[in-house]
């Protein structure tokens, strides 16, 4: 038994990377619990493990006297000399080897088990030490089992999850494909800890400028926000530490190789780097692009801001299926409303009268909200006392006739929008006209230099 024991722990230290310190704790303390289940909690002992030797030795310690008064801590003379061998005296200790074969069969069974409970949960504090310290960190994995709602991905001979909520929707994954993910929760639980990872996460997006771009990874060049819709389009605002890198040229590459292998990892994912900046004007401005802005109006306070445009532009500031102008909204922290140049685009609200319903409708009638930008810009307090309804349905109502609102302008402009997604725009904003601005797609790598703005 002592073999089999140490030459599983020296197996485990190899495979598992298992401090070999940490090993020998646990063989000590299951040996101990052994001694004192026998002899009693009284007895001295000392339990000696050689990993190298695979020998695992237990010393009883006795007391020699004339008279033994406690069998568990002492031994009379004529015993300990004969089975020591030599002439002790009263008052010196005797140390007896002990043999496993004498602890019985049952207490043996019963210290393999704890080794094992023990080995377990061991395995696991480490798995779960391991992930939990690189959080945030991307990991390559081989997909080897697809399930309906996860897919099992194998890293280091540890099982890790990516939950459909995770992936890039348009993807497939295969049995024996290599997948690069982030760690995004290790998560504890009665057995192994879950390790979930995640390809929509916009620390991924992240992970992946550091390792394409090294003036990102080694802190000249600095990501201060991502707006991201995976597998569609990503805004990227980056900032230069140092005035003689452009921040925007630098994450694009020559010819955009380097944006364009961050593409290829997502799918063809078109991707948009702008320069950062603290005024939220210029920001909104770069965000829109490649859309022209006449004239923005913010409201610091409400953070909302009011955006003029041409009619040409409207469907380019929209984007498809209003997806520009969301981005731009995340990246700039601003509730975006667009104005077309001319006439306030509105819509009347009986066109959203399927979708919230006649009831619901004839409130808003009621109360004088005849069309969409009324009451997407209403106070959604005076909404609920107006129309005596619950916060939350009123908060899922004004969403809908939003979106429905931003992208009704799209659908009636569809063909302006294929034409405008390879137009080079310079932005709009006369606080920022004089400095240069590159928005990066996958869709097109090179423009003419004398623009302001490219799409690749």
């Amino acid at each position: 038994m002592n073999y089999e024991i140490v030459e599983s722990f020296s197996s485990l230290v190899r495979e598992k990377s298992i401090d070999k310190d940490i090993l020998v704790g646990i063989v000590e303390d299951i040996f101990g619990m052994m001694v004192r289940k026998k002899f009693g909690q009284e007895a001295k002992f000392d339990v000696v493990v050689n990993m190298e030797k695979g020998d695992i030795e237990i010393y009883l310690e006795k007391q020699v006297v004339e008279t033994v008064t406690d069998p568990v801590t002492q031994i009379d003379v004529e015993s300990a000399r004969k089975k020591s061998g030599e002439p002790l005296d009263v008052g010196e200790d005797f140390v007896e080897i002990v043999n496993l074969a004498d602890f019985g069969r049952r207490l043996i069974i019963t210290a393999k088990q704890n080794l094992n409970q023990r080995i377990k949960e061991l395995e696991k504090e480490l798995i779960y030490n391991e992930y939990s310290n690189t959080i945030g960190e991307i990991l390559v994995g081989e997909v080897y089992q697809i399930r309906k709602n996860e897919i099992l991905i194998m890293h280091n001979k540890n099982e890790v999850v990516l939950p459909k909520s995770e992936q890039i929707q348009k993807e497939r994954y295969k049995k024996g494909d290599t997948i690069r993910a982030v760690i995004k929760e290790v998560r504890k639980n009665s057995g192994s800890p879950t390790v979930i990872v995640s390809r929509s996460d916009t620390k991924f997006l992240a992970r992946l400028f550091e390792i394409e771009i090294p003036e990102i990874y080694d802190g000249i060049i600095e990501i201060k926000g991502i707006a991201r819709e995976p597998g569609d389009r990503a805004k990227v605002a980056v900032e230069s530490h140092d005035d003689r890198i452009d921040a925007v040229g630098a994450c694009v590459g020559m010819k955009g190789v380097r944006i364009h292998a961050i593409v290829r990892e997502l799918n063809n994912e078109n991707i948009d780097v702008i320069n950062y900046s603290e005024e939220p004007l210029i920001m909104i401005t770069r965000a829109l692009a490649p859309a022209k802005l006449k004239k923005v109006e913010l409201d610091l306070e409400t953070k909302k801001a009011t955006i003029l445009v041409a009619e040409d532009q409207v469907s380019l500031a929209i984007g498809k299926g209003g997806q520009n102008i969301r981005l731009a909204g995340k990246l700039s922290g601003f509730d975006l409303q667009l104005v077309k140049e001319g006439a306030e685009y509105d819509i009347e609200l009986i066109e959203f009268r399927d979708e919230i319903g006649q009831e619901i409708y004839d409130k808003f009638i009621e109360n004088g909200y005849d069309t969409a930008q009324q009451v997407i810009d209403a106070d959604i307090e005076d909404l609920v006392d107006e129309l005596q309804l619950d916060e939350e349905k009123i908060k899922e109502i004004v969403a809908l006739v939003k979106k429905e609102f931003e992208e009704a302008e799209v659908d009636d402009e569809d063909g302006d929008e294929e034409k405008g997604k390879e137009t080079v725009a310079k932005e709009a904003s006369p606080a920022d006209e004089k400095q240069k601005e590159e928005t990066v797609s996958h869709e097109q790598t090179e423009s003419p230099k004398e623009e302001n703005a490219e799409t690749l």
